[in-house]
């Protein structure tokens, strides 16, 4: 059966492993699932597991067409001295270490590792991947010069050669893209967790320079590390950590605006960024067939315009979305 969702693409992340182990039989059923439902657009990094992400997913796509493809580059792959458990979040990685890398020719070796792993003949956008991320420790002059001076030059080579279809950034924090945007030619951003229902934080400084430039935004993240899915329960995780007292009270009273109009929590978290023009897709992913189904069915319901006014008059979204 095929039913075309569209703009929603599916992260393979969680089919890496990522938080709880996903051996390859349950990925190829979520995977199978998400095209049955009609969804053709899929991303994919070296850094989920380590290559198993896109090794899974290019298995999967390879006898098909119609499919769309992001994967990223700034990290490069090499042979571990010892197998690993887990890391970075990853179970059961394939025996790797990562590297950053942004220069001119880590990009052009991030690609052509990604092709093969992949075993497909096309990439159709690449995402600049951490860049900026004081987490990942590449908030430095050092990798910011290396993507300026060389890595944008490999970009536009290779979407020049038709290589790849467009290329962007993929991160989690707005200021690097305020800061990267007007200096490169992008054609989208991978945004997570900050245009969600809770976080809006793109919007005000980001967006009016997305307009200026004509970059597109792919919005990740929507749950905000699922508290917009769960709701504001005892261990809700809000950025990757335990929510906080503010944070719960600030979904509560959402959900009691949504429960008002019989509208679940996560519906309206997954269809709030859709709503505006700049959003080219919603990007979500799990490791579990039910849960892909349920977000599915959620994005694809209709949701009354008296609930959009109510989040807005309450303050929690903006008067512009």
């Amino acid at each position: 059966m095929t039913d075309a969702v569209g703009g929603l693409a599916f992260g393979t992340s969680a089919l890496a492993g990522l938080y709880r182990p996903c051996d390859a039989d349950a990925a190829n059923s979520v995977l199978w699932a998400a095209w049955a439902h009609g969804i053709r657009s899929f991303d994919t990094a070296p850094h989920y597991g380590n290559g198993m992400s896109e090794r899974r997913l290019g298995d999967f796509l390879r006898e098909k067409e119609g499919w769309v493809l992001s994967t990223k580059v700034g990290r490069l792959l090499t042979p571990a001295a010892e197998t690993a458990d887990s890391i970075n979040g990853f179970h059961n990685p394939l025996p790797f270490d990562q590297h950053f890398d942004f220069s001119y020719d880590g990009i052009m070796r991030s690609v052509e590792a990604s092709f093969h792993r992949l075993g497909l003949n096309r990439i159709d956008t690449l995402y600049v991947h951490d860049i900026g991320d004081p987490v990942a420790g590449t908030d430095t002059a050092v990798h910011k010069k290396q993507l300026l001076e060389g890595g944008q030059v490999a970009l536009s080579e290779l979407k020049s050669a038709g290589v790849v279809k467009t290329v962007g950034l993929g991160v989690n924090h707005t200021a690097i893209c305020c800061e990267l945007v007007p200096d490169m030619n992008l054609d989208q951003i991978l945004l997570a967790g900050r245009y969600t229902l809770l976080d809006q934080s793109a919007r005000e400084e980001l967006f009016p320079i997305l307009e200026k430039r004509g970059v597109r935004l792919v919005v990740g993240g929507v749950f905000n590390s699922g508290i917009l899915a769960t709701g504001p329960t005892k261990g809700a995780h809000y950025d990757y950590a335990p929510a906080s007292d503010l944070v719960l009270k600030k979904v509560s009273e959402i959900e009691a605006i949504c429960k008002s109009h019989n509208v679940p929590l996560a519906a309206a978290a997954l269809q709030y960024p859709a709503r505006n023009t700049l959003v080219a897709s919603t990007l979500i992913g799990t490791a579990r067939t039910s849960s892909l189904m349920r977000n599915i069915e959620q994005f694809k319901t209709p949701l009354p315009e008296a609930l959009w006014n109510d989040l807005r008059r309450s303050g929690f979204i903006g008067e512009r979305e």
